[in-house]
């Protein structure tokens, strides 16, 4: 009896550590944000719902790319979103800026970790319909 107990709670331990690691997991790869927050990094890819669309993000200085890939050759790009820096080059730091996306597709919130300046992103197929604004 005292043996089958052993074994049970032995099963009882393995198994909750294996739910741990698995929720972690599984929050990791749901918000890319999470991941490496204390790890400097220059650039970070965040995706769009648009299964073939990402945005580059420099987070140094909110520079910001819209990145297209595709089996086709000629449905790859990458192309500038925000070409010019928002911040001056004494200011930049890796992890200042970051994207937070929304519930519209083609609109993401790109916001200044440091003084908390936001600005309103908008990414398209369409190069007409691709900017970026302050929120004031």
């Amino acid at each position: 009896m005292k043996q089958k107990k052993i074994i049970l709670l032995i099963l009882l331990v393995f198994t909750s550590v294996y739910s741990i690691g698995q929720s972690t997991e599984s929050e990791n790869y749901n918000n890319p944000n999470q991941q490496n927050d204390l790890v400097p990094v220059t650039y970070k890819l965040f995706p769009t719902t648009n299964r073939w669309t990402f945005l580059k993000l420099n987070t140094r200085n909110g520079m910001m790319w819209q990145v297209q890939y595709n089996t086709e050759r000629d449905h790859r790009f990458e192309t500038y979103l925000n070409p010019l820096p928002l911040v001056n080059k004494e200011k930049e730091t890796d992890n200042r800026f970051t994207l937070y996306s929304t519930q519209n597709i083609w609109t993401f919130i790109l916001f200044d970790q440091i003084d908390g300046k936001s600005w309103q992103v908008q990414w398209n197929q369409e190069p007409e319909n691709r900017a970026i604004w302050p929120i004031e």
